[in-house]
């Protein structure tokens, strides 16, 4: 009954349709609406079907689908074709990601175009290019505090330009993936600036009040993202006259998405630039959609139904587009944003694999797995439509989200074992070389994150200063060891901007008024060319990182057990410097890679003996990485110091 209902709403929008929509060749459009519209109409009505104008929105949310679909290259409706014949596309081990900043990267985007052969030459065929779009001067976090959805930063470039680089990489096999800030604008905004004028309509496409009423209910349960530089969720907006929700910064003004004028804005916004040759399209604080009094503002079921609504209407416009949900939360929150009582994603396809990161950085300060093997066993499994993105470093600072369980679990005590990881990565645990930087303290709960480089926190900042050669082989050998495991764990490595050429700390932004209180900078390089030229000089540090990251990613390319199939086994093992896992062939369970790694910086042996059925031809094992046999005595895998395998039987 329910069903005919919505297929009824369907005919009287079509019957309503544009004229210009009408007449245009939709057979491939009405096709997959048809197939959707259900589940659209469902999700519509759930979040907004007690208003009184539901039947005016649900038109207008099909005609900008109708609308972009006709505004969609013709070569991507192509693409769109071929990847709904292969709809695991993205689930093969043959993508590579890296992560940059244009402006840090290559000036500008006609100058990143050119620079397209360094990713092609290391072996990367995903970029994420992130913010690119017009943010205020001063005020930009980033590049996530966006004042014009469409109008691409004057200093990187033009649209054009955007379509160029997004065609030059298509040619060359390499994904586009850009950011859509979903949760918050600018207060720069047009929206914004509307609202500050006592625009109703405006004003009501944010959380605004006039007294602290409902803003002080609000604060009882939510928490502060930035609780140094930005406490507190609210602000008093003179202009206005009304104090407005700013989660993030002040500047930074959340939507409400109980509003559907918002939520058919930023459809229209997402379809736009999908239309633009995005092929993966990164949805930002994903986790704060939906806005709740008495609770913390965050994973809210309505946040989910939003995504799945994204998703759907996507479907039938772009369908070759998938999502990345940008969501660092627990575990048991974050398997959520692939979609809940389904077997493929219904929400994002592709998650930030945080807890995977974080738990690396606990293995390198405490030179032990036991957390990292806790940790895993506690990871959900993935739907298997979907793929995490596994990272060792980002844009953004290293939380320590641990579950506390897990820590227990490791006789470790939660917060004298968190405030050892600052002190370790921060530097001031004896011994330790990191160099990072504490990032958003908090003054009440004594909790901190941190900044820094991966050379950096890996201890070859220190290194090189003191001119230790062993220091800066071990330290070498360490990136080399969190790289070979976000290469072999299952789902889309991403590796950041200047890693692969072991890029320092920036001390540089303290001299920049607008950058110098946040520490997140020091890790936002702009890269010296001159420098990276030095990956193709043998004996220099930059090729040797370069270089193994060169292989590793080839090999990687070439062993199919690495696409992600939820085909990955943690194996337990009782040296607790190691970290052991295996890959297995979904279709031929004999076809199995073994990845070894260790954490200490002396060398351990695995017996092998421990594995059961993995590799019981462990005499006759090859590591496909260096491609030679590694040492075993009577049964004993013997791993050297931070080094990593990836064994296989011959």
């Amino acid at each position: 009954m329910y069903e005919q209902v919505s297929h009824t709403l369907l005919n009287e929008i079509l019957n309503r349709i544009k004229p210009e929509i009408s007449e245009q060749d939709l057979r491939h459009f009405y096709t997959r609406l048809g197939a959707n519209f259900y589940g659209i109409h469902s999700l519509f009505q759930k979040l907004y079907g007690d208003r009184d104008d539901f039947v005016e929105q649900a038109q207008k949310l099909v005609e900008i689908m109708a609308l972009q679909y006709i505004r969609r290259p013709k070569n991507l409706r192509q693409l769109d074709l071929d990847r709904e014949k292969d709809y695991n596309w993205f689930l093969n081990q043959k993508w590579v990601g890296m992560a940059l900043y244009c402006k840090g990267f290559a000036d500008n985007l006609p100058s990143l175009r050119k620079r397209l052969h360094y990713f092609q030459d290391l072996g990367i065929n995903l970029v994420h290019v992130m913010p690119i779009l017009r943010c205020p001067e001063g005020s930009s976090d980033g590049g996530y505090a966006i004042s014009d959805f469409r109008e691409i930063n004057p200093e990187l470039g033009t649209l054009k330009d955007v379509q160029q680089l997004g065609h030059e990489m298509s040619k060359r096999g390499i994904l586009l993936v850009l950011d859509v800030v979903v949760n918050h604008t600018s207060d720069k905004h047009y929206w914004a600036r509307c609202a500050k004028a006592g625009e109703k309509k405006y004003q009501d496409y944010y959380y605004t009040f006039t007294s602290r009423n409902i803003p002080d209910m609000f604060e009882q349960s939510m928490p502060e993202i930035f609780p140094e530089t930005a406490p507190g969720n609210f602000t008093w907006d003179e202009e206005m006259g009304r104090w407005v929700m700013t989660v993030f910064n002040d500047f930074q003004w959340d939507l409400n998405y109980s509003n559907p004028s918002v939520f058919i804005e930023m459809l229209n916004i997402i379809l736009f630039w999908a239309n633009q040759g995005a092929d993966i399209l990164r949805l930002d604080a994903v986790a704060f959609l939906w806005k709740k009094i008495g609770s913390s503002c965050q994973n809210e079921r309505e946040a989910h139904l939003i995504l799945q609504l994204l998703k759907d209407c996507c479907q039938v416009t772009a369908p070759g587009v998938v999502f990345i949900a940008e969501a660092i939360v627990a575990p048991v929150e974050m398997v959520k944003y692939f979609g809940e009582d389904a077997v493929i994603a219904k929400e994002c396809e592709i998650a930030y694999n945080a807890t995977f990161m974080a738990l690396l950085w606990d293995a390198v300060a405490t030179k032990n797995a036991r957390l990292l093997n806790q940790g895993i066993k506690s990871l959900p499994v993935k739907l298997d439509r979907a793929t995490w993105l596994n990272y060792v470093r980002c844009h953004d600072d290293i939380g320590l989200g641990f579950d506390d369980r897990d820590i227990l679990l490791c006789d470790y005590e939660p917060s004298k074992h968190r405030k050892f990881l600052i002190d370790y990565f921060t530097g001031d645990f004896n011994n330790s070389h990191a160099r990072g930087l504490p990032f958003g303290q908090n003054p009440k709960t004594g909790d901190s994150r941190i900044s820094g480089s991966l050379a950096s926190l890996a201890g070859l900042e220190h290194a090189l200063e003191t001119g230790d050669n062993k220091a800066i082989n071990d330290s070498v050998k360490l990136i080399l060891l969190l790289h070979g495991m976000i290469l072999s764990f299952g789902g889309i490595p991403l590796l950041y901007y200047g890693d692969e050429i072991g890029t320092l700390n920036d001390d540089s932004y303290r001299d920049d008024p607008n950058k110098k209180g946040d520490t997140r900078w020091v890790h936002r390089p702009s890269i010296n060319w001159e420098k990276a030229e030095q990956r193709n000089t043998p004996g220099t540090i930059e090729y040797e990182i370069f270089s193994a990251l060169k292989r590793m990613i080839a090999v990687r390319k070439e062993i199919d057990v690495f696409a992600d199939f939820n085909n990955r086994e943690l194996i337990e093992v009782e040296n607790p410097h190691l970290f052991v896992f295996g890959r297995y062939h979904v279709q031929h369970p004999n076809n199995q890679v073994l990845i070894v790694a260790n954490f200490s910086d002396t060398p351990q042996h695995l017996n092998l003996e421990e594995l059961g059925g993995w590799q019981s031809q462990h005499r006759n094992l090859v590591d496909l990485y260096r491609g030679e046999s590694p040492d075993i005595f009577k049964s004993n895998l013997v791993v050297p110091g931070f080094s990593f395998y990836w064994l296989r039987g011959r």
